[in-house]
């Protein structure tokens, strides 16, 4: 087990953390206002799945191999900016949705938890930030490293869980009654398509560093 004190720091840090939206948060805000909050509840709980394989291999140390590793980080980073463009010309080129329609069906919720499945797994920056964060916060004389790295991992997880769905109710929220609107309909298929692709664009940019 972790040591309580810095187990403690670390539960601030991380909440500091995640009340700071970044790319993820604006991936599960998109969703919440495009097609409702069971649409951006799901992206949570796809997005935290990549979130999993991310901390195992962070405490096996797999993560080391892709920030070490030229070839891995590349493959790493571009696929998951090829898939982050994918859904946003995807979204730009879907049609209009009717107002009156239900906001989702058994399908597309499937789809949106494997869009955030795979936009968290392929995001090398994901890997990157569990390799050089949660080891500060480990004590070697409190015995093996990889299980206290597993647990300030599935801690993280578990704090990030509750703060990405916080922000997908509030935005679902926001869009059903925003979504009553045909023009803003419009207007938000473009943003969120945008913003993916600017993701996309972001993420085939990034650094080992």
């Amino acid at each position: 087990m972790p040591d309580p004190t810095l187990w403690g720091l670390f539960v601030v840090a991380s909440l500091v953390l995640l009340l700071t939206p970044g790319p993820a948060v604006l991936y599960i805000v998109a969703r919440s206002v495009e097609r409702g909050r069971a649409a951006g509840l799901v992206s949570v709980l796809g997005i935290h799945l990549g979130t999993i394989v991310h901390i195992v291999a962070a405490a096996v140390g797999l993560s080391a191999l892709l920030v070490s590793s030229a070839l891995a980080f590349a493959i790493v980073k571009y696929l998951g900016a090829a898939y982050l463009i994918w859904i946003g010309i995807r979204t730009i080129m879907a049609r209009d949705p009717d107002p009156d329609a239900p906001v989702v069906r058994a399908d597309s919720l499937r789809r949106v938890f494997r869009d955030g499945f795979l936009v968290n797994l392929f995001n090398p920056k994901t890997a990157i930030f569990f390799l050089a964060f949660l080891p500060q916060f480990v004590d070697p004389a409190r015995g093996a490293l990889h299980w206290q790295i597993l647990i300030l991992g599935l801690t993280f997880m578990g704090l990030g869980i509750m703060s990405d769905a916080m922000f997908a109710l509030v935005a679902g929220a926001a869009g059903d009654f925003l979504r009553r609107s045909r023009r803003f309909l419009r207007f938000q298929r473009w943003f969120a398509g945008t913003s993916f692709i600017g993701l996309g664009v972001t993420a085939a940019m990034a650094t080992r560093r």
